[in-house]
């Protein structure tokens, strides 16, 4: 595209032949820029944008946007470069970006999941409720990003502005109708969503997270708030009303809310249900007629995930047979109470859990079905909200009969340290610390007697562990199904 033509929403004297260039890419990322490019050279937390504009030119950027008040000798530094100089370069490089993808939620469905926990999974309900109605969509999320067979692993729970715009570019080019995405808190307050307008959003709930951050649970609230407040025309939203911030937004959002429960009443709930290892039956109740559904996903948490979902086929206009076939044909989600085959007479699960409410959602499913013990493995990210750290110590006190507490991903921090500020949460001694996290699983899996259930919480989908200094493989579902075989093969020589 034109020079001219991105720039027109902006006031701007450019000369006729800079106006006439054609700008391959747009970025604010100087290790993306590819020849023919826009860098814009933003401010940034730690770091201002001005300090990589010679490995944005070095790479081929032809323009770069930056402040008004930049460095006066970048011009003469870069010849042959065009510099936009502009009072606000966030607002400009959004109206950029913007013109440049062509503003693609207008062509595709975007529909926003955000909350502390369930964002993964109602994604892939609405994805599979989607795909039984016979549309297409793409997913953006924790574990990836993903349009027909096509997969890319995630970086970030949100991408950045470019990246969203561009993805949704990319499906509509394809003829895609649907984008469901997981919102994150920090997308939210940093306007990695700015320039989409949503169609739909879901609210799960609100616990302590993230609280690094965003320092506070207002500031944390008012963060996701922003999806909803910030909806329009024929957009509709879904809360929960089980969750007393998910009431708070109902009067808040400007547009048609859905609600969804299991207390507290509601346009959709469940009702009959029936929970166990292999399930969960139950009945959903929706604008006061009733529908029988049964899926291989465990416990209340995906009950609520269910009736969200639910709520968001309602939203677009899909029959409720068709919701439920939908949710039916999903088998699984990926470190999400994800069931490891064993056969060893007791029962492995691996969930993201990272959180206390996280954890406790697990643990409380795991505790209403039959079992002897359940023997949980879990540590926390080091570099991350440490206030949760003792809470989660406590909800593992009070479910779990056993905790082998270890390491997540410890980042730049000590793991013992880290264990050192969980071990406050408990008010027993029913726990153990190994360290090493695969001895960790190896000592879970070896104590485990028939009836037991063991819970690997905390890594979920990752596969891979992360040190001060480096980054490992790191599979929990090959690490069970290897130390047992070798076991095996040791007690059959």
């Amino acid at each position: 595209m034109r020079l001219g033509e991105l720039t027109q929403r902006l006031d701007l004297a450019l000369s006729a032949s800079w106006a006439e260039i054609e700008v391959a890419m747009v970025g604010d990322d100087s290790r993306r820029v590819v020849r023919g490019g826009l860098f814009a050279a933003l401010p940034g937390p730690q770091k201002s944008g001005e300090e990589f504009i010679p490995q944005a030119v070095m790479n081929g950027a032809r323009v770069v946007l930056v402040a008004q008040n930049a460095d006066r000798d970048l011009e003469t530094r870069f010849p042959g470069v065009c510099f936009l100089r502009v009072e606000e370069p966030l607002a400009a490089f959004r109206s950029i970006v913007d013109k440049f993808f062509g503003h693609p939620s207008d062509k595709v469905r975007v529909i926003g999941v955000t909350g502390t926990n369930g964002k993964t999974t109602i994604t892939y309900l609405v994805e599979a409720i989607l795909a039984a109605a016979g549309h297409r969509s793409g997913i953006v999320g924790t574990v990836n990003c993903r349009v027909g067979g096509r997969s890319i692993p995630s970086k970030n729970t949100t991408p950045g502005l470019v990246d969203n715009q561009a993805f949704l570019d990319e499906l509509s080019r394809q003829g895609v109708s649907h984008a469901v995405m997981e919102v994150s808190s920090h997308a939210l307050d940093q306007g990695r969503v700015d320039l989409i307008d949503f169609r739909g959003a879901v609210f799960t709930n609100l616990t302590g997270d993230h609280l690094d951050y965003h320092k506070t649970m207002e500031k944390y609230f008012e963060a996701k708030a922003r999806l909803f407040t910030g909806l329009h025309g024929r957009a509709y939203a879904v809360l929960n009303q089980d969750d007393i911030y998910g009431q708070a937004l109902l009067s808040r959002t400007p547009v048609r809310a859905i609600t969804y429960g299991r207390r507290k009443a509601a346009d959709v709930m469940a009702t009959a249900e029936s929970l166990g290892l292999e399930g969960t039956r139950f009945q959903v109740r929706a604008f006061g007629d009733e529908f029988p559904l049964r899926t291989p996903l465990i416990g209340v948490h995906n009950i609520y995930n269910i009736l969200a979902a639910f709520a968001v086929g309602i939203g677009e206009g899909i029959a409720p047979d068709v919701i439920v076939r939908g949710v039916e044909a999903l088998r699984h989600i990926p470190g999400r109470l994800e069931r490891v085959p064993v056969g060893n007479g007791f029962h492995v699960f691996i969930d993201y859990a990272h959180t206390d409410d996280g954890l406790r959602n697990v643990l409380e499913s795991l505790q209403v079905v039959k079992h002897k013990r359940i023997i949980v493995v879990f540590g926390c990210g080091g570099d991350r909200d440490r206030t949760k750290r003792p809470r989660m110590g406590k909800v593992a006190s009070d479910l779990a009969d056993l905790s082998i507490l270890t390491s997540d991903n410890p980042r730049g921090e000590d793991p013992q340290a880290i264990v050192d500020e969980i071990i406050p949460g408990f008010d027993r001694a029913s726990y153990d610390v190994i360290l090493d996290r695969r001895e960790a699983i190896a000592r879970a899996l070896d104590i485990a007697q028939e009836g037991d259930i063991v819970l690997l919480a905390g890594k979920g989908h990752e596969t891979y562990q992360v040190f001060r200094d480096r980054t490992v493989d790191f599979v929990e579902r090959d690490i069970v199904i290897g130390h047992l075989n070798r076991r095996a093969q040791k007690e059959g020589a």
